[in-house]
């Protein structure tokens, strides 16, 4: 005689299917009956095949826990497998078919001809782009799904992709993996898309730049954008109760994020109003040579009636580089990726030490300065041989070029570097230098990285030329900046430090850094030595009337003070903390930043 079993429903809930009748056969993983509860279905299937006996309910019972719902007759086939699937499965199924075709048309397989048109450019498309940066499986995209505000002018299907993620890719990545520790990868990303709508900013996309901004900030998360495009975008007509538009939150929320965490902008191509505006604001600003960048695009420049101008020649990278307004000009995107994500390392902690840290031969340096103190060198290759091999970055290396500021890695940790560049007006600190200097001072003050400043100036540039530029307010902010540092600061005089040029970069005075040490080389005063002795002894020099005895009485008068002012003597008196041998200055630095 044929075992019977009876099937009871798991729990309290009303019979919404009966998918068997009496004497029906059956296989094993059959339905049976579909129960509903809290707006769940749940499926009992058969366990074993058999023949139905009764069906104790109908469509609409109610039932408890343990109510008899099918009693079933087994033939003893325990190992057959049911012949049909749930209907559960084929919905699902199709449900995930279909979310793999909507996704789809957000890439550039199904976006061929926009594809075509950025490479024909000598360009990549925002996700080659987005790939550069991080792998496609340590990426999480929002807002993939968007399209622009369009819906009531074009057809929704050809939205889909034509306007692709409306414009802006937008997510967390993690970024530098294996580079640095696995919990400082994470990074917020936002690449514009030109190939949408010219990468103009439409009201989703700037929903989703704001959801990836406040992210960020909540997650104190840094940020890579990449801001190609035209500004604001008026064919948007879904949104009908928006007049000017001007409660955007996107370039506040930007700009607060100032200070909290780090944000490196990237620019190729057109980047024109508020996309330049995002752009600008960014703590490092790269852009590729291929770039012009402006706060008005041609057709804000022709509708404010100030004539028809071509987009070429508004901010091209060469000027926009001069000015300051570019920090890093690289070739093409795919440097500008590298270079973003190189910047970001200074940023994310020390790297991790997978490899040995290699550096120059530290004796190369002492045969970098001249023998004779009035020659020009370059200090950059003094920077070379302290840094980790090819870990320096410099950061506007064309404007104010009187000073250099960048960052570099010491043994793996990363450090902020200030250094004279005597090439350039002798060293001396116009007011482009000034406001360089001192805000990379507080770009490294507001994320904890310490500061290493190489001086070799003669002071401020002076001049009626240089105070029509604002010298007393704008170089003021040097001090200002000095002021404020918290952050380890450590000063190396390699050879003029005089007046107060020599006292802004170094903090203030020569108390304030954490340590100030100096070269032999080393030289100091209230003002460069030569002036200080025309100004000082001019009644004794005017005295002597033979030019060659008043030419010899000058040079004693400089040596005097030359003698005086030697770094040896100024350690003598406390004014600095020690003089070493050159060769011995990396070693120093890892001492006094405690870097081992």
């Amino acid at each position: 005689m044929a075992a019977t079993h009876t099937y009871s429903a798991p729990s309290i809930g009303t019979v919404v299917a009966v998918l068997v009748s009496p004497n029906q056969q059956v296989t094993k993983q059959q339905p049976l009956v579909i129960i509903e509860a809290m707006k769940m279905q749940s499926t009992l299937c058969a366990e074993q095949s058999g023949q139905v006996e009764q069906v104790f309910v109908s469509v609409g019972d109610e039932c408890v826990a343990g109510k008899a719902l099918v009693e079933i007759a087994s033939d003893g086939e325990n190992t057959a497998t049911a012949a049909v699937q749930p209907t559960a499965w084929h919905a699902n199924q199709t449900l995930l078919n279909e979310l793999r075709n909507r996704t789809a048309l957000t890439l550039d397989e199904k976006r061929m001809e926009q594809q075509q048109k950025r490479h024909q450019k000598g360009y990549l498309t925002a996700r080659e782009n987005l790939h550069n940066l991080c792998p496609a499986q340590q990426f999480m995209e929002y807002g993939q799904m968007a399209v622009a505000a369009q819906r009531l002018r074009r057809k929704y299907e050809d939205l889909k992709t034509a306007t692709a993620a409306d414009g802006v890719i937008t997510g967390v990545g993690q970024v530098n993996q294996g580079v640095v520790a696995q919990a400082n990868t994470q990074t917020a990303i936002v690449i514009n898309d030109y190939s949408v709508l010219a990468g103009t900013q439409g009201y989703f996309h700037h929903l989703k730049l704001d959801r990836i901004l406040e992210i960020a900030a909540a997650k104190k998360l840094p940020v890579i954008m990449y801001t190609e495009g035209g500004g604001g975008r008026p064919g948007d007509t879904d949104i009908t109760t928006v007049n000017s538009g001007l409660q955007c939150l996107s370039f506040a929320t930007w700009a607060s994020l100032q200070g909290k965490v780090p944000r490196i902008s990237v620019a190729n191509g057109y980047c024109f109003a508020g996309n330049a505006a995002l752009f600008g604001a960014a703590d490092i600003t790269i852009a590729t040579q291929s770039s012009w960048i402006g706060m008005a695009g041609p057709a804000m420049i022709e509708g404010g009636g100030l004539g028809v101008v071509k987009p070429t020649d508004i901010g091209p990278s060469t000027k926009q580089f001069k000015n300051g307004v570019i920090d890093i000009l690289v070739e093409n995107e795919q440097q500008a990726a590298d270079v973003a994500k190189k910047c970001l390392s200074y940023f994310q902690g020390p790297l991790l030490q997978t490899n040995p840290i290699k550096c120059a031969e530290q004796q190369m340096i002492n045969d970098i300065l001249p023998q004779d103190r009035r020659f020009v060198y370059d200090v950059k290759a003094i920077i070379q041989v302290l840094a980790d091999t090819d870990s320096f970055t410099e950061i506007k290396s064309e404007f104010g070029a009187a000073l250099i500021t960048g960052f570099m890695h010491l043994h793996g940790h990363p450090v902020g570097i200030i250094a004279s560049n005597c090439k350039v007006l002798g060293g001396a600190i116009d007011v482009d230098a000034g406001q360089k200097a001192s805000e990379f001072m507080q770009l490294c003050q507001q994320f904890s990285i310490p500061i290493v400043v190489l001086c070799d100036t003669p002071g401020f540039m002076v001049g009626p030329e240089h105070e029509d530029q604002g010298a007393v307010r704008r170089l003021s902010q040097l001090f200002v900046a000095g002021s404020q540092l918290t952050v380890p600061l450590v000063a190396v005089v390699l050879r003029k430090c005089y007046g107060l040029g020599a006292q802004a970069l170094l903090g203030g005075n020569t108390s304030q850094p954490s340590y100030t040490i100096a070269w032999p080389t080393g030289e100091f005063g209230a003002m460069g030595l030569e002036g200080a002795v025309k100004l000082g002894f001019k009644k004794e020099l005017a005295a002597v009337q033979d030019e060659k005895a008043r030419e010899a009485l000058y040079q004693r008068l400089l040596a005097e003070q030359y003698q005086k002012g030697q770094a040896q003597e100024v350690a003598s008196v406390l004014e600095i903390d020690a003089v070493i041998d050159p060769a011995d200055t990396r070693q120093t630095l890892l001492l006094a930043l405690n870097i081992m």
